[in-house]
């Protein structure tokens, strides 16, 4: 596992105070969810490269369908996985999911940015 999985695992147990029962629930859900959740991302990816110019405007109207299409599906995979998240954590502990992704996020890029004197990832601060 990388370190940045472990991180991560260190960051949303502490954070969602999960117990060893849920964790053991949670993970594979979880992990699970963020697979779908980046084939959708990588699907979505060549219509955010290419260049505006050199696209027809039917291109243009096919690839702005095609990315709302994509944000449809991920907005339907979350509010599936957040009933699914549901039967394994509490509603207030799924509710700190999400703000547990964001702060993870913005910690790992704050992190990668060099802010110096930054502990790892997973020390307490």
């Amino acid at each position: 596992m990388s370190q940045l999985d472990n991180a991560r695992i260190a960051f949303f147990t502490s954070r969602l105070s999960l117990t060893q029962d849920q964790a053991q629930r949670f993970w594979p859900v979880y992990n699970e969810f963020i697979a779908r959740r980046r084939a959708l991302n990588r699907a979505s990816r060549p219509l955010k490269r290419e260049q505006i110019e050199a696209l027809t405007d039917q291109q243009i109207r096919d690839n702005l369908t095609q990315t709302y299409a994509t944000r449809q599906q991920e907005l339907n995979l979350e509010k599936e996985y957040f009933d699914r998240f549901q039967k394994v954590l509490s509603l207030r502990q799924v509710a700190q999911l999400l703000a547990a992704e964001r702060d993870f996020t913005r910690e790992v890029i704050r992190r990668v940015a060099g802010t110096p004197g930054a502990p790892a990832l997973g020390e307490a601060e």
